[in-house]
C-alpha cells in the first residue's frame, strides 16, 4: 500500500470515528479530532492540526443543523445573536492561540479534554421544557457576554464548543435543552469557520486532509445516528464510555507535550 492511500484511508477513518460519536452521542466527539490528526493521521504541526479539526468541526456542525432544523429544534434568533457576538471571541481567540508555542497549546488542550470528559460524565441536567420568561434586554446582554467567552474558548483550542455553548444558551435564554442544542450547532459551525479562515491565512490548514477528514466524519456520522436509534436506552453508559476515552487520551497528550516542554 502506497504511503498516499495509507494517509488518505487513515485521515477517512480518522474523520469517521469523529463523526461516528457524535453520531451516536450527540457530542463530544470534536475534542478527538485534533489528537486523531496529530498521533493517527500523522500531521506534525499542532497549529495545522487545530486549524484543520476546527474547518472539519465547522462543515459537520452545519450538516448537523440541517436536520435539526428540519425537526424545529432551532430558534434562529438566539442563535443568531450567540454565533454572531460569538466569531468576535473566536477570531480573538484563534489569534491568540496561533501565537502560543505548539506543545504548550497541546498541554493545555489536554487540560481541556479532562474538563470535557468531568462535564460529560456528570451528565446533562433536566431542565423546563418552557422558556424563561427573561426580559429582551437582559436576554441579549448575558447572550452577548456567554457568546463571545465561549467563542474565544472555541477559537482557541480550535474545538465546537458545544458542550460549553449549549449550557451557556440555556443559562442565558431559558430555552429548553433540544432547542439549545439545536441552535447551538450554528455557534459550532460559525466558530469553527472563522477559525479555520483564520488559520488560513496564515497557512495553517491542510485543505486535502480536512476533505478526506469531512469525508470520513460525514459517513460515520450517519452509522452513528443509525446505531443511536438503536442503543437509545443506553445513552448515559455510551457517553461515561467515551468520557473515558477522552481522559486516556488527554493523559496521553499531557504526557507527550509534557515530555516535550520540560523532559
Amino acid at each position: 500500500m502506497s504511503a498516499g492511500l495509507a494517509g488518505t484511508l487513515t485521515a477517512l477513518f480518522s474523520g469517521s470515528l469523529v463523526g461516528f460519536t457524535l453520531g451516536l452521542i450527540g457530542g463530544g466527539g470534536s475534542i478527538l479530532a485534533t489528537p486523531l490528526l496529530i498521533y493517527v493521521v500523522g500531521v506534525a504541526s499542532p497549529h495545522v492540526a487545530l486549524g484543520t479539526s476546527a474547518l472539519a468541526v465547522a462543515v459537520n456542525a452545519y450538516a448537523n443543523l440541517v436536520s435539526h432544523a428540519r425537526k424545529g429544534h432551532v430558534r434562529w434568533r438566539c442563535a443568531a445573536v450567540f454565533a454572531g457576538m460569538g466569531v468576535i471571541g473566536a477570531f480573538g481567540g484563534s489569534s491568540l492561540g496561533k501565537m502560543v508555542d505548539g506543545q504548550k497549546l497541546l498541554f493545555l488542550f489536554g487540560l481541556l479534554m479532562m474538563v470535557v470528559a468531568a462535564a460529560m460524565l456528570r451528565g446533562r441536567k433536566k431542565t423546563s421544557t418552557s422558556d424563561a420568561p427573561v426580559e429582551p434586554p437582559h436576554v441579549c446582554l448575558r447572550t452577548s457576554v456567554v457568546a463571545i467567552g465561549t467563542g474565544m474558548l472555541s477559537g482557541f483550542f480550535g474545538i465546537g464548543g458545544g458542550f460549553l455553548i449549549v449550557p451557556g444558551l440555556m443559562f442565558a435564554t431559558g430555552m429548553p435543552m433540544i432547542n439549545a442544542v439545536g441552535s447551538s450547532l450554528l455557534a459550532v459551525g460559525t466558530f469553527g469557520l472563522t477559525t479555520a479562515a483564520n488559520y488560513a491565512v496564515s497557512g495553517l490548514v491542510d485543505w486535502t486532509i480536512a476533505f478526506e477528514f469531512i469525508t470520513g466524519g460525514i459517513l460515520g456520522g450517519v452509522i452513528g445516528m443509525l446505531a443511536a436509534s438503536r442503543l437509545s436506552t443506553k445513552g448515559q453508559t455510551l457517553t461515561n464510555i467515551f468520557a473515558g476515552i477522552i481522559v486516556v487520551v488527554g493523559i496521553y497528550i499531557l504526557a507527550r507535550s509534557g515530555m516535550a516542554l520540560w523532559g
